[in-house]
């Protein structure tokens, strides 16, 4: 506090400040009554007073007076800082609470799960919208409509976004190719699936495991797990194939992330899925990690390495095209899937991979199937190291047929479910 005397800042030693400097002004006399009795005048209000030591207590109440107004106002300034300052505080909160709302509702959105439906109602809504634009006629409407219907009654994919034969066409380019192929792997017959109206923009997972599929069903040795799945599925049946699986008890902490429901939803989905999908039908398979670059300028050429190694263990004959029995490949990136149908070693010892991409459409894929002789239409297949510079890749190989207590075994496993990563 300030010394009423003089102004200068006394802090807790008013009191003392005053009486060192001031206390003359505390034992001046004031005026005479007249009968030989002073009067003490205050010199801080003026009241006179009969007694020195009554002057005294009177200014000690000034004192007390101008401390406590001087800590209360500091009080009140402290307050109306801490207010303010929560006050910004909960501003803060809740402009980031909303930020974070939008964020991960913009997410579910991405990823299909902010309940705006499945396949069924994007295949309906969106031809709807070709009616609209002029693109598809009222009668097309309905007969891809009542096809839709009972595919899904089925849980049978209507086969019209397939394209068979491209292996063996590949097969049958790459024996008359002579010109930079050394060898070249290729995976067992594998159909193409593109994404439709139904699932555009979220279906590569289940794209990519019809394609998976598609080979397995072709060959005896993994027949027998698949007694039940004959014929390929459609998206909405490998949903609720998921879901089973899940049930069993694979991978709950994925599951959890889904909240145990894919059906009716446009939900991606990726490696551990198909991972948790495959066990679940019995077929011996591992997710590997390919969690950094591994070469210059953020390219993956262990990936390449161990692809080549799966196709050429037990495959190392000198033919310069090999149709291998291997399964194809999935390939897993972020925002993206694919399916590895093969690879080519060049004669400069360089490798590039053969993918299936579900984005690509029938037509396209159509065009593999009458191979001209100079390669060009390979583009779409084709994806040489410097392609594929996403920061992590993860792949699920197949390779092999579980019995009921090693598919037992990997349920337990994959409760606590991690992948494989190459170093």
């Amino acid at each position: 506090p300030e010394c009423p005397f003089c102004g200068e800042a006394a802090g807790r030693e008013l009191e003392e400040h005053v009486r060192e400097r001031h206390g003359h002004l505390l034992g001046a006399p004031g005026t005479d009554t007249g009968n030989g009795e002073q009067l003490y005048e205050c010199p801080m209000c003026s009241l006179t007073c009969t007694n020195i030591q009554i002057l005294e207590e009177h200014v000690n109440l000034h004192l007390e007076e101008h401390s406590f107004s001087e800590v209360g106002g500091h009080i009140r300034d402290l307050e109306l800082a801490q207010q303010l300052q929560t006050e910004e505080d909960k501003w803060q909160r809740s402009k980031e609470e909303k930020r974070e709302r939008e964020e991960f509702k913009k997410l579910q959105r991405q990823y299909g799960l902010d309940n705006s439906g499945g396949y069924k109602q994007q295949f309906l809504k969106n031809m709807e919208r070709e009616v609209d634009r002029g693109r598809m006629q009222p009668f097309e409407y309905h007969k891809r409509k009542a096809d839709m219907m009972e595919s899904l009654a089925f849980g049978i994919d209507d086969g019209k976004t397939k394209t068979s034969g491209v292996i063996e066409a590949l097969c049958k380019y790459y024996q008359n190719e002579n010109k930079d192929t050394r060898r070249v792997w290729l995976s067992a017959g594998v159909d193409h699936f593109h994404s439709s109206l139904g699932d555009r923009g979220w279906g590569c997972g289940y794209r990519n495991f019809q394609m998976l599929l598609s080979s397995l069903l072709q060959n005896s040795l993994y027949r027998d797990c698949l007694r039940d799945t004959t014929l390929i599925p459609s998206i909405p049946k490998i949903q609720s194939m998921i879901e089973d699986a899940w049930r069993e008890g694979f991978d709950p902490h994925g599951a959890s992330h889904f909240n145990n429901r894919l059906h009716g939803s446009k939900a991606w989905i990726g490696a551990c899925e198909i991972y948790s999908l495959l066990t679940s039908l019995r077929m011996k398979c591992q997710i590997i990690d390919f969690h950094k670059p591994t070469g210059p300028m953020g390219t993956h050429p262990r990936l390449f390495e161990w692809v080549l190694h799966y196709y050429s263990t037990d495959n190392e004959g000198g033919a310069k095209v090999v149709c291998t029995s291997k399964p194809p490949i999935y390939l897993q990136h972020q925002g993206h899937s694919r399916t590895v149908v093969g690879i080519e070693e060049k004669k400069n010892k360089s490798l590039c991979l053969l993918l299936f991409d579900p984005g690509c459409s029938s037509q396209e894929m159509q065009k593999l199937l009458k191979q001209n002789s100079d390669g060009t239409n390979l583009k779409l297949l084709r994806k040489f190291m410097g392609s594929l510079k996403e920061k992590q890749y993860q792949i699920v190989a197949v390779d092999g047929v579980l019995s009921l207590e090693e598919k037992a075994a990997r349920c337990r496993a994959s409760q606590v479910l991690t992948s494989e990563k190459i170093p």
